[in-house]
């Protein structure tokens, strides 16, 4: 008997490690831990915790429909494993890894774990349209890539050659069994959680997230390009919640896209170019992780954190923008940078407290892509922003979205404004532009010294 921990891969088609959980030819555990680590009560009520749990109800309705048994814990996955294995004849761990650095740690306590069970472990690395392995030997490096545009022109190469399918098998090709009622006594989920994941099952459709891929396909993919970054507009693709719980394949969205012979997809693929080279920068950046730990940030200061976070800085786009995180969790990507830049360098705020901040508003929140683009507007990372890019909030708005459609939406008191009007810094702003332009390149040109 094997056991399958689910991780972020919330459904049950084409999962790499399915189809080696199929030739083995014994019944399994499926179990996913909601881990206290990373899904306390308070992440819960945010839109990250939400969102997460939205996709554990799916993938708990999957299993039911496909008559399967899915356990639903609450607790650390190392002593779920020990409790398993002293009730079961268990044989064989199988889950997919992940990156982050609690990841890194927890994985490896499962793994000893294991071991110290006298079981085997099979492990693969599934989020990721490369193997970062394989993919540095294909391009025949002994060093990482450090600038986006040559990683993303060998990357398409690699991948026009040795793209994977989708996997094959399905939780339909497994057997699944039921555990006794003492193991999910023991690691019950708390009345908070079982509420909340209560609360998300009547709005739940199954198929949702291919549904939205192919209205994406279909209805938005032509008008990408021109689109995506005009915020007023709707022609992105909103497929990240869904891309980065794994409630859909990467494969699985890769594949289709590339299907698309319109020749609209390259913009797109891009852009998964990019998630591709922020987690290869997870596996190779040594201080991917650590950047806050390698720098003298007494410099900065978080006095005007709480007015960014707030929506009360007085700059039109940032409290729109901000206001839409905090109401919906959603941000268009290009006010993501704006937001992010903003803080960073106009109010010399450490990335590492806006980033912490996303990581509970944002609906489709992924630790590793999160921090490459809190990295890219802080200088710091491959491929970052020059320190002397400072982005001028109200020429981004005026740019992309000169009617101020956007504004009016989330920000109805200013609605009477003129198209000019409407993107200029109110008289409460709490920062000169101007001004701060000069102090962030000065700042940041002192700041990225230290390192050198």
């Amino acid at each position: 008997m094997y056991v399958w921990f689910h991780r972020r891969d919330l459904r049950t088609t084409d999962m790499r490690l399915f189809d080696k959980l199929r030739s083995l030819h014994m019944p399994g555990i499926h179990i996913l831990v909601l881990d206290p680590m990373l899904l306390d009560e308070n992440r819960a009520r945010e839109h990250s915790g939400r969102h997460f749990l939205h996709q554990v109800s799916r993938l708990q309705q999957n299993y039911q429909q496909a008559n399967q048994h899915l356990v639903i814990v609450y607790g650390s996955p190392d002593q779920v494993l020990l409790l398993l294995a002293a009730n079961y004849p268990l044989q064989i761990v199988a889950f997919h890894e992940d990156m982050t650095p609690y990841a890194k740690q927890r994985d490896q306590t499962l793994l000893d774990t294991a071991r110290a069970c006298g079981l085997e472990t099979i492990t693969d690395i599934d989020h990721m349209l490369i193997d970062a392995d394989s993919f540095d030997h294909f391009a025949n490096r002994d060093q990482p890539y450090k600038v986006f545009t040559p990683f993303y022109n060998k990357w398409k190469q690699a991948m026009d050659l040795f793209a994977e399918p989708p996997m094959f098998t399905s939780l339909n090709d497994l057997v699944t069994v039921q555990v006794s009622p003492n193991i999910a006594e023991a690691f019950s989920l708390p009345l908070w959680m079982y509420d909340a994941l209560q609360s998300t099952s009547p709005s739940i459709s199954t198929d949702e997230p291919q549904k939205k891929l192919q209205q994406f396909l279909v209805e938005k993919l032509p008008d990408y390009e021109q689109g995506r970054d005009r915020y007023g507009w709707s022609h992105t693709s909103q497929m990240s919640g869904y891309i980065n719980t794994g409630a859909i394949s990467i494969r699985q969205v890769y594949e289709q896209a590339a299907q698309d012979g319109s020749g609209y997809k390259d913009s797109w693929i891009r852009q998964l170019a990019w998630r591709d080279f922020y987690l290869y920068q997870a596996l190779r950046n040594q201080d991917y992780f650590s950047y806050e730990r390698k720098f003298d940030w007494s410099g900065f200061d978080t006095a005007a954190f709480d007015y960014w976070a707030e929506a009360k800085t007085g700059i039109p786009i940032i409290d729109a923008a901000m206001t839409q995180l905090k109401e919906t969790g959603e941000m268009p990507n290009r006010l993501r940078m704006v937001t992010a830049m903003f803080l960073t360098k106009q109010l010399l705020c450490p990335f590492f407290y806006g980033e912490a901040y996303f990581r509970d508003k944002l609906a489709d929140y992924d630790h590793v892509l999160n921090r490459g683009g809190w990295l890219w507007s802080s200088s710091l990372g491959y491929d970052a922003a020059p320190y002397f890019r400072v982005m001028n909030p109200v020429r981004q708005s005026e740019t992309y979205d000169p009617s101020g459609a956007y504004i009016r939406r989330w920000l109805p008191q200013l609605a009477h404004l003129s198209d000019k009007a409407i993107h200029q810094s109110q008289a409460n702003a709490i920062v000169d532009l101007k001004q701060a332009r000069i102090r962030a390149i000065e700042q940041y040109g002192f700041l990225l010294k230290q390192n050198k």
